[in-house]
């Protein structure tokens, strides 16, 4: 008689505790070194199984000797910093962008990886360390700080005025390598989007339309833009309901309300 669905369910589960674990004890070990292990064990599972497992978790083996804790765990293990619930790993990068008379605009965009939420996305300028804090102050007094916050090596983030102020507040700073953005992928995923679907398609003529189109760009993102990773579900439905989307616009553009009274300048 075939093992049941529930059963099955059971065993991966219990695999991927096993393989976790392993990771932990043995940290300079990979997926074929772990499924040996899981062999001596009495696991009979492919080396296939195994490293699909290893994947989908995130598990991957540190160069030696890091210099800096970065996307490791307090305790050395290998294994990187996944998000757990709200509120568990904040991520922030900057987009840049320019008006239509050539004037640059960088865009701070501040995410939850868990939710998928976009938190802010504040377009300036020019950013300092100072601006930075404003920002995340605000998103703090909101929902309270995360447990830790990723990005990359950006001045404006590993600024002392930053860090300090955030390690006061007791939010773990967490930093990628050096020219690995892929280390950020939940924040770089989400930037590519915005520019695909919507920076790429619009002429800005005013940070202030900027900050307009953006926003409401934000709230379609939240409450309603099917998420592939979240089964299809908008990262925050239950937010604010705001107007619809003007009918028959190959992009997302201001509402005619609110498109009559912005001044253009």
């Amino acid at each position: 008689m075939p093992p049941s669905s529930s059963g099955c369910d059971q065993r991966v589960l219990t695999l991927t505790a096993d393989i976790i674990a392993l990771a932990k004890d043995y940290g300079r070990y990979g997926y074929r070194r772990i499924h040996v292990l899981l062999g001596q064990a009495g696991w009979q599972v492919s080396l296939s199984v195994v490293e699909r497992i290893w994947r989908r978790e995130g598990l991957k083996v540190p160069k030696r000797q890091p210099k800096r804790r970065r996307l490791w765990l307090g305790d050395g293990s290998c294994i990187r910093l996944r998000p757990e619930h709200r509120g568990h790993v904040w991520s922030y990068d900057f987009v840049e962008d320019q008006t239509h008379n050539g004037r640059k605009f960088r865009m701070l965009n501040i995410i939850d990886e868990f939710s998928r939420e976009c938190l802010a996305m504040v377009p300036l300028r020019r950013f300092r360390s100072n601006d930075v804090i404003d920002v995340l102050t605000d998103l703090f007094i909101e929902h309270g700080p995360p447990e830790h916050i990723r990005s990359d090596n950006g001045p404006e983030f590993v600024a002392n005025a930053v860090r300090e102020w955030l390690g006061r507040l007791g939010v773990i700073t967490l930093y990628i390598e050096p020219g690995s953005p892929w280390e950020n992928g939940y924040i770089e995923s989400f930037n590519a989007r915005l520019r695909d679907e919507l920076l790429n398609g619009e002429i800005f003529y005013s940070l202030e339309e900027v900050r307009i189109v953006t926003g409401w760009w934000r709230d379609h993102y939240n409450r309603a833009r099917p998420h592939s990773s979240l089964g299809y579900r908008p990262p925050a439905p239950e937010t604010i309901k705001m107007p619809a989307w003007p009918l028959g616009s190959a992009t997302l553009r201001l509402p005619p309300t609110l498109a009559s009274e912005a001044q253009i300048n």
